[in-house]
């Protein structure tokens, strides 16, 4: 299946909130029927895919959620929101990378998005899932921190986040990912993550790939293990 095609099977979306604040976003389906319930799978870019054409955020890793293989097994529901140019997912004070009081914009919108997504379409609320990539990462850790009732498991990629929210999350399976050449984001904050949440009791999982830049993400999206993992977890009632 080649990208122009995965593209397509995603639908042009946006969400404008009572303020008449606009979130772009794509969106897969990957099957449908009156009877099931589906997993919802969120996806944040990185910087780089920034802006309001509505598809640069399709560009790295969301793809391998629209193979067949995953449609097939899994059925998940993707939401794949784009970022707006000069703005971020995270909101962190990037000193000691402390969470700021109150999330960005666009994370706003987004929680404003997921919520109503629960609510209009059946999604089952306890696989909620949330991945990202490099701004996307520190994005997955910053939406955990804030919201961590609305999701089930997460995958950051090369991100970073607030270890003074390790215990706050540790109830949350996390796999995180990095490059070991990454000089873009230092792969330390992801190592302190990981001490972090081990110390607070979570079951966190850690893959550094030695020979890595900035680009893990290539080989985390294609981790199938990565995957199954993701898509077995279910919410602990």
């Amino acid at each position: 299946m080649n990208s122009f095609s995965q593209s397509s099977l995603f639908s042009y979306e946006e969400y404008i909130s009572t303020k008449g604040d606009t979130l772009k976003y794509r969106q897969l389906i990957s099957d449908y029927d009156s009877k099931s319930k589906y997993p919802l799978v969120i996806f944040l870019h990185g910087s780089g895919e920034r802006g309001n054409d509505n598809e640069s955020q399709l560009k790295w890793g969301v793809m391998n959620f629209a193979t067949n293989d995953i449609m097939m097994n899994h059925r998940p529901i993707v939401i794949a929101p784009q970022c707006p140019k000069d703005t971020t997912w995270g909101n962190f004070s990037y000193e000691d990378m402390s969470l700021k009081s109150t999330p960005t914009k666009p994370m706003k919108l987004l929680i404003e998005l997921i919520n109503k997504t629960i609510e209009t379409m059946p999604i089952d609320p306890d696989r909620i899932y949330i991945t990202g990539l490099s701004m996307g990462g520190f994005g997955t850790y910053d939406a955990i921190s804030r919201y961590p009732g609305l999701f089930t498991a997460a995958v950051p990629v090369c991100g970073g986040g607030d270890i003074s929210k390790a215990s706050s999350i540790a109830h949350i399976p996390i796999w995180i990912f990095h490059g070991s050449l990454d000089d873009v984001v230092p792969v330390s904050l992801s190592i302190m993550m990981v001490d972090a949440l081990t110390k607070a009791g979570a079951q966190v999982g850690y893959t550094q790939y030695p020979e890595a830049g900035h680009f893990s993400w290539i080989a985390a999206y294609s981790d199938t293990m990565m995957m199954d993992w993701m898509f077995k977890k279910y919410k602990k009632n």
